[in-house]
């Protein structure tokens, strides 16, 4: 059902110049597309594989059972696009968890989080009544925070001109920039000093002191703390990784903030939702057209793309929603770009620890914390499961593993159970499980993932581990589906793995994603943009960079810049 409505044929494309062409049909190039159309342009979005959504895809690989292979949960949508677009008239239904956290203990204890504040008080307070009184102060402040960033996210960094331009353009440019800090210094002031201090305190230190500060329960730190390291190689102690605390506490469900819902169907609806709303606009859609090359006109600009299979498709304007390693050391020709933006793209971390198995089951894990004998689902089903995360210290031996080249030996897994919520994905009885499991190199010094022994043992020794406080959950599974770092670089094209299309430090945000000096979805080629999660504000299935890129492209399309 996921490439029924979208064209597999390239031969329609040759027959014209597009305005726009789009590399990459995830979520974010399907977004550009969608805007880009609903203005008139003509576009074409040109997927290298047989189905759209990128890192946000439904995929039935076990008959009866269908995978959100890669992203697994929605929170970070830009309301804005959910509302442009009209997504819930496109078929996006979202499925709120609460609870949305349950962290089992091998002593026999357990934590369940979520947006009820009463629950939240009672389940802290059987560890810590201080704790109890500290957290709803912790999320208002984080929220604060969030209220603060939001106006970053929807628009492009206020980036200085990069060439010759004219006069006008040159105005143009700094009366842009001069509004935004003039906004952005306004928001501050509504923060005050006092949390402007402890807003830069959480982007520079690390988790582990963010949350030490806060609280002093070892179960209830380490849930939060997963947070900051999540899709990274970082420990808790890194400095900075209270920033990703930040990140993933942004996004919002139907006005909640904080609250991470299922989507029916999988997280492929996310996609077909906004490639919906892009074909009405008049996009073109074609998958099955693996982009090989830009072409370069004699003048020095974009002319359009040449396709795996020889087909020339031609366009001044093209957007890639692949990385950017990708783009501009396999899709650009050669001596075309700057040599220090090449040193600047070829040197940017891509670093990743993340492996995502997708598993069949035909139980429900039965936690022995939770002392409950019938097969039903129950609170501790609903919404992320924490295994292996009883302390920080827990969380940062397993990055300590990865650090010196070997996969956790007592891996950090966040299990999730949609079909809990969603009764689309899965036979009646029978439950669609996803795990996303920490610290997993890229070539570990042990093995090779290439090798199926090796990568059954790593299966194994996860299915174990969760065995520890769910027992016989490994005679539970029916089958499974194993995406390490290279086969997420493979298959669904995140260069070295990383979920976020390169790293989300401090020194890889907003000014300086993905380099310095270009942070506004321009390149140094011209008619070339990004529109992937490599731009700011960065990754996660949040579509603001496909949203921002297109704002800008119409904005140089009215005004051509010189």
């Amino acid at each position: 059902m996921w490439r029924r409505s979208f064209s597999s044929t390239t031969s329609a494309l040759k027959d014209k110049k597009w305005d726009a062409l789009i590399i990459g049909g995830g979520h974010n190039g399907l977004t550009a597309a969608a805007y880009l159309a609903r203005a008139g342009l003509s576009v074409a979005v040109l997927e290298r594989r047989h189905l759209i959504g990128g890192a946000a895809v439904t995929e039935e690989l076990i008959p009866g059972f269908k995978f959100s292979r890669c992203s697994y949960l929605q929170s970070l949508l830009r309301p804005s696009i959910i509302r442009e677009l009209e997504l819930g008239r496109h078929g996006l239904r979202l499925l709120k968890r609460s609870p949305s956290s349950f962290t089992p203990c091998l002593d026999g204890r357990y934590l369940l989080l979520g947006p009820d504040k009463d629950l939240n008080r009672s389940e802290i307070s059987k560890f810590s009544k201080r704790d109890a009184d500290a957290y709803p102060r912790y999320e208002n402040q984080l929220e604060n925070f969030c209220k603060f960033m939001d106006p970053l996210l929807d628009s492009a960094p206020p980036e200085s001109l990069q060439g010759v331009f004219s006069l006008k353009d040159q105005l143009k440019n700094r009366m842009h920039k001069s509004a935004f800090w003039a906004r952005f210094l306004r928001q501050a002031m509504t923060l005050g000093q006092k949390d402007i201090v402890e807003f830069m305190d959480l982007l520079l230190s690390p988790a582990s002191k963010v949350l030490n500060n806060w609280f002093e329960t070892d179960v209830l730190k380490a849930t939060l703390g997963t947070d900051a390291v999540i899709g990274t190689t970082a420990s808790v102690h890194t400095p900075g990784s209270g920033y990703v605390l930040l990140h993933h506490v942004m996004g919002e469900t139907d006005g909640d903030r904080g609250i991470w819902s299922y989507v029916e169907g999988g997280m492929g609806s996310v996609s077909m939702a906004i490639g919906n709303a892009a074909r009405e606009a008049g996009a073109h859609i074609v998958t099955s057209a693996e982009v090989s090359q830009l072409l370069i006109g004699d003048s020095g600009v974009v002319d359009g793309v040449l396709l795996a299979d020889g087909t020339v498709v031609h366009s001044s304007i093209v957007l890639s929603n692949a990385t950017p390693h990708r783009t501009f050391m396999d899709l650009v020709p050669k001596n075309v770009l700057p040599d220090d933006f090449i040193r600047a793209i070829k040197y940017s971390d891509y670093s990743s620890g993340t492996t995502k198995i997708n598993l069949a089951v035909d139980k429900l894990p039965q936690f022995k914390c939770c002392k409950i004998g019938h097969p039903d689902a129950g609170p501790q089903h609903v919404g992320t499961i924490h295994i292996g995360s009883e302390s920080m210290e827990e969380i940062h031996s397993a990055s300590q593993d990865a650090a010196n080249g070997l996969p956790s030996r007592r891996p950090i897994i966040e299990m999730t159970i949609p079909s809990v919520l969603d009764k689309t994905i899965s036979p009646p009885g029978k439950h669609v499980i996803n795990l996303f499991i920490q610290y997993t190199p890229y070539s570990p010094l042990d093995g090779s993932w290439g090798d199926l022994a090796y990568r059954e043992s790593f299966a194994k020794k996860c299915f174990t581990l969760i065995d520890e406080y769910a027992p016989a959950f490994s005679s539970s599974v029916i089958g499974y589906d194993m995406l390490t770092p290279p086969d997420l670089e493979r298959e669904i094209g995140l260069t070295g793995g990383n979920i976020f299309h390169g790293a989300m430090g401090l020194d890889s945000l907003f000014l300086m994603r993905p380099v310095k000096g270009w942070s506004n979805h321009r390149t140094p080629l011209q008619g070339l943009y990004l529109c992937g999660s490599g731009t700011h504000p960065g990754g996660g299935v949040m579509g603001a960079p496909g949203r921002n890129s297109a704002r800008l492209i119409l904005e140089d399309v009215k005004t051509p810049l010189s």
